[in-house]
Parts: structure tokens; sequence; C-alpha cells
């Protein structure tokens, strides 16, 4: 994938839209240990994204997209936790890890996109495969 632009990308966007729903969630939330994790699990995941993007190497991009998977992952605990704390009702929680999910799909068929087979043009009948 030679050319990327990260603006374009539908996991970064939907990676930036997480990233602020977490911040208006822990807004006032004073357990700053807490806070400061579940938003930076959150912004490495769009952090990752991006980062993996600009190498325009496909084996690179997928390493960093696998770390941005690990985010969601370490993120969808945390709303567990912010749940079982109090600091977000049910609700709140299952429409986030909703939004994960989504955004979790996306990274996998991007990484599924990136390790598929490229097709190669045809050569002309008339030429040896060899030859091109």
């Amino acid at each position: 994938m030679s050319n990327r632009k990260l603006e374009e990308l539908r996991i970064w966007n939907d990676a930036r839209k997480l990233v602020k729903e977490i911040y208006l969630l822990m807004k006032d939330n004073r357990d700053y240990g807490f806070k400061d994790q579940i938003q930076r699990a959150t912004i490495s995941i769009m952090n990752n994204i991006a980062e993996g993007s600009e190498y325009h190497s496909d084996p690179v991009f997928i390493r960093y997209l696998n770390i941005a998977k690990g985010s969601c992952a370490e993120v969808k605990s945390m709303l567990y936790l912010c749940e079982d704390l109090g600091y977000c009702d049910k609700a709140n929680r299952e429409r986030l890890h909703k939004q994960l999910h989504s955004l979790t799909s996306g990274i996998y068929k991007m990484i599924e996109y990136l390790n598929s087979p490229k097709k190669e043009p045809t050569a002309p009948a008339d030429k040896n495969p060899v030859d091109r």
C-alpha cells in the first residue's frame, strides 16, 4: 500500500472518535491513575494506526495495527473496570464496547487486506512471463 492518507482511513477516524468519547467520559473523574491509563490506551490505538500508516510498508503497518488491536483489548478490559468502579453505567460501557468492537473489526479487516496476495498484471499471451 504505497499511498495512505491518514485522514481517509476509516479506522483512524473511528479511533479518533473513541478518544473523544473516553475523554468526555473521564473529564470529571478524580481517579487520576485510572483516567490516565484508559486515556493513554485509547490514544495508543489512534496513534499506532497513524504511525504505521506513515511507513508505506505493509509489513510495518501490520505490526502497528496489531499493537493498536492490543490497545483495543486493553480499553475493552478497562471499560469493564470503569463500570465495576462506578465511573460509568452499563449503558455507556456497552455503547463504548460496540464502538470498540467495530474499530477492532476494522483493524482486523485492514490487516487481512494488507496480507492478501496482490494480483500481478497478466502478461500478453505472446510474451514469455520470464521476460516481464
